[in-house]
């Protein structure tokens, strides 16, 4: 039997079941959550899970929305002032600034979830379900796509693939630090005990973030360098493509034609990728969008 409840207590036990699923997410991720577990630390029975809810997935899809929707409203906003603002002169630190600002104004308010919002956001963009991949994929494509567009004006040497895959790797570097348990202490120990401002937070977080999304694409001595250190380290040619090349060389200088051949082969392949732009498989807006909500 459903339970049915009115007024006040209502709206208690449904923010109960919520703030519940909220914490259990952030500890455990959501394999890991049973609705048993809920509903003890919410202290409400079944019934009235599925009465506010109805499933599992229905609850933790108003959970995520619950934060993320405010959140992602508010990292528009401020987008669309900055483009108001800067137009053509939007820069890549503005459309960062654009993401985490609003996620560390709302980790001030408790009651948009204080300090657990950053951990909440860490757990959501790295939790590994694809049941959490599809609901962000869906529910926020067109957030994604926004700020995907703002950072290719923002950086417009780089080719689409090669912007989703900066993006891809510095918003999921960042994740797995914001899921973490140890984020405070952490700061705390390298500020050395000092307290640490917003300003100074953004500026020492997109001074990393914008040195790696606005590295110059590798050149040729680049590649031979990592070539060399790939076909370095594998001990069986069938292993690596680099190594299987050097073998085929002849013996005599065999490690560093193969490394020049690389070379040539992935300077044509970046090549290919900066005048198609992006094909097949390409890391594009889509990519970044799951690097944006932490799917792989």
């Amino acid at each position: 039997m459903a339970v049915r409840t009115t007024g006040r207590h209502a709206g208690d036990t449904k923010s109960r079941i919520l703030d519940a699923a909220e914490t259990l997410f952030i500890e455990c991720g959501y394999e890991a959550m049973s609705l048993r577990q809920i509903t003890s630390r919410a202290e409400v029975n079944l019934a009235a899970v599925n009465y506010h809810f109805g499933s599992k997935e229905s609850l933790i899809h108003s959970m995520l929305s619950r934060r993320l929707d405010k959140l992602n409203q508010e990292r528009l906003k401020l987008l669309d002032r900055f483009d108001e603002m800067l137009g053509a002169r939007l820069t890549c630190e503005h459309v960062l600034g654009a993401m985490f600002i609003p996620a560390l104004r709302l980790s001030r308010d408790p009651r948009v979830g204080g300090k657990a919002f950053l951990r909440l956001l860490g757990r959501a963009y790295t939790d590994p379900s694809s049941f959490i991949r599809d609901f962000l994929n869906a529910h926020y494509e067109s957030v994604a796509v926004r700020f995907f567009d703002a950072f290719q004006r923002a950086l417009p040497h780089l080719p689409r693939e090669e912007l989703g895959w900066r993006l891809h790797f510095a918003i999921g570097a960042l994740s797995g630090v914001l899921a973490g348990t140890d984020t405070d202490s952490l700061i705390s120990e390298f500020s050395q005990g000092k307290s640490m401002n917003d300003l100074q937070l953004i500026a020492r977080l997109a001074s990393l973030m914008v040195a790696a999304l606005k590295a110059p694409l590798p050149d040729s001595t680049q590649l031979a360098a990592f070539a060399a250190v790939l076909g370095d380290a594998t001990e069986s040619g069938a292993d690596c493509p680099l190594e299987s090349a050097a073998q085929a060389a002849s013996p005599a200088g065999a490690t560093q034609s193969s490394a020049q051949g690389a070379v040539q082969s992935t300077e044509s392949e970046a090549t290919d990728a900066r005048d198609g732009e992006h094909r097949g498989g390409a890391m594009d807006a889509g990519s970044f969008q799951h690097a944006l909500h932490g799917t792989a």
